[in-house]
């Protein structure tokens, strides 16, 4: 009887029912496109951040450079031959840790004994600037008192004066080529700079290339300057074997060149000592209790998560990420509620509008709660109408912010260290500089969609009640009133 007269009933009110319908469905669909915009916010700021610290990595433990005083030696030069012969090639290389201040490769097994850490191990990330061309030598003339080199002045004094010679042509031409190299240990690749990248050429280190001349290079680096595995790389008169070719999963490759740890401290002449020890926690929950742990026992270091990290990120993905977050929300619920109130309105206008139906019903022994779960049984399916419309709208909407795929630029500061990246230091001080652009997708989750179901149930409870409420006080005497 019940399903009988509310599929009757829903029928004689189509239009009424289609109006609650299409207000819900309005705000759970701006609902739905929020959160799943919001979840593409999240997604693409992880990207940012896995580009920088490598998958698994939960923190990163550097140490801040001292400030330079007056009488600190100055960096090494680049020596030239000004006298070798016309066009000779020439070529410099200056290697140069990059930044934090180097740490003891003993710290390395010190921050792995830490309670609730899982695995930590060292990398050395180095900055190489590579300047090579030749000089071309000029050739001097003079000229004496208007006459050209060979008249000279005349025996016993004449007229004519030698003038100073003068050089003419020559010159220099050299090119400058700067780029990242980042030592890992080959015998734990899963964690550290390498970590983030996928090798899609050639093969990556083995354990026992802990020292060999090889090289990993990033698939950029390589597309730029044309290397390929087998191919071979000079970095400061050595030459290192590409052996692969690696692809960053997400966003873009911060690092150019991976070598073997000791082959980068040969090169930066730091034996034992690394710039960055990555940490993975045996929990996510106690990333903070390590954090802390770390910096209690360890004095002088500075530690970074991915939190940490994260608040340094600027440019229009963090004010995407801001006004999805915060204005986005409060839209969300704002409309949300008018939503609910215009339903609960429409419902309780209905009731309003059914007083003699509701009056004879009564008179016919119908109890109030039974006329109460009619009301509230119609405006239940009145607001699962609107969940359904609402899941198609949203997940049209955000099918719609993919395929467009806006682009955000994204822009990380430092976090205390010299230097960008992760606590000044790690792979991504070359970059922390430079703009990465990530394009913004909206992932709609199950999640999501339970919210919406909710949403439109709550929705259809909220006006039912109120409809529900009216109709439980009417009296089968208002029906007679009402007949004409």
């Amino acid at each position: 009887m019940f399903g009988i007269y509310l599929k009757r009933e829903l029928g004689r009110r189509k239009k009424a029912a289609l109006v609650v319908a299409l207000g819900l469905a309005l705000g759970i669909a701006l609902v739905i496109t929020v959160n799943s915009v919001s979840a593409g916010m999240t997604q693409a700021q992880d990207k940012v951040l896995q580009s920088l610290y490598g998958l698994g990595t939960d923190m990163t433990v550097t140490k801040a450079r001292t400030a330079p005083t007056a009488n600190s030696s100055r960096g090494p030069a680049f020596e030239f031959d000004a006298s070798s012969d016309e066009d000779e090639e020439q070529s410099s290389d200056r290697v140069m840790t990059q930044g934090g201040q180097a740490l003891k490769s003993s710290l390395v097994a010190q921050v792995a004994e830490q309670k609730g850490v899982a695995a930590a191990i060292g990398a050395l990330t180095l900055n190489v600037t590579k300047v090579d061309g030749s000089f071309t030598q000029g050739k001097a003339e003079s000229s004496t008192g208007g006459q050209s080199q060979g008249q000279g002045m005349a025996p016993g004094g004449g007229t004519g004066s030698t003038a100073a010679p003068r050089v003419q042509g020559g010159g220099a031409s050299f090119d400058v080529n700067s780029y990242s190299v980042a030592g890992v240990d080959v015998t734990d690749q899963d964690l550290g700079p390498l970590a983030g990248s996928k090798i899609t050429s050639g093969t990556t280190f083995t354990a026992a290339q802990t020292d060999a001349a090889v090289a990993v290079v990033s698939a950029s680096y390589a597309k730029e300057k044309s290397y390929k595995a087998g191919t071979a790389i000079t970095i400061s008169g050595t030459e290192y074997k590409v052996i692969g070719i690696a692809t960053p999963e997400s966003s873009e490759s911060t690092t150019d060149v991976y070598l073997p740890l000791k082959q980068a401290q040969t090169l930066a002449d730091a034996a034992d000592q690394v710039t960055t020890i990555y940490v993975k926690a045996t929990d996510s929950q106690q990333i903070d209790s390590v954090k802390a742990a770390i910096q209690k026992n360890i004095s002088g270091t500075t530690v970074t998560t991915s939190a940490d990290l994260a608040e340094t990120v600027s440019g229009s993905l963090s004010t995407a990420s801001n006004l999805a977050t915060s204005v986005g929300r409060w839209l969300s619920i704002a409309v949300l509620a008018a939503a609910f109130l215009v339903a609960a309105l429409l419902t309780s206008s209905a009731v309003s509008r059914r007083v003699r139906e509701f009056g004879t019903l009564k008179a016919l022994g119908w109890p109030s709660r039974r006329v109460t779960r009619q009301v509230v049984g119609e405006s239940m399916v009145n607001g699962l109408l609107g969940g359904a419309l609402g899941i198609a709208l949203g997940l049209a909407a955000a099918y719609t912010v993919t395929a467009i795929s806006p682009t955000l630029t994204a822009r990380l500061g430092n976090t205390g260290g010299a230097g960008g990246g992760p606590g000044g230091g790690g792979p991504g001080g070359q970059s922390a500089g430079s703009t990465l652009e990530i394009a913004l997708s909206a992932p709609v989750s199950l999640t999501t969609i339970a919210l919406a179901v909710g949403l439109a149930v709550a929705g259809g409870l909220v006006a039912g009640a109120m409809g529900g409420w009216r109709a439980s006080r009417m009296r089968p005497a208002d029906a007679l009133r009402s007949v004409s």
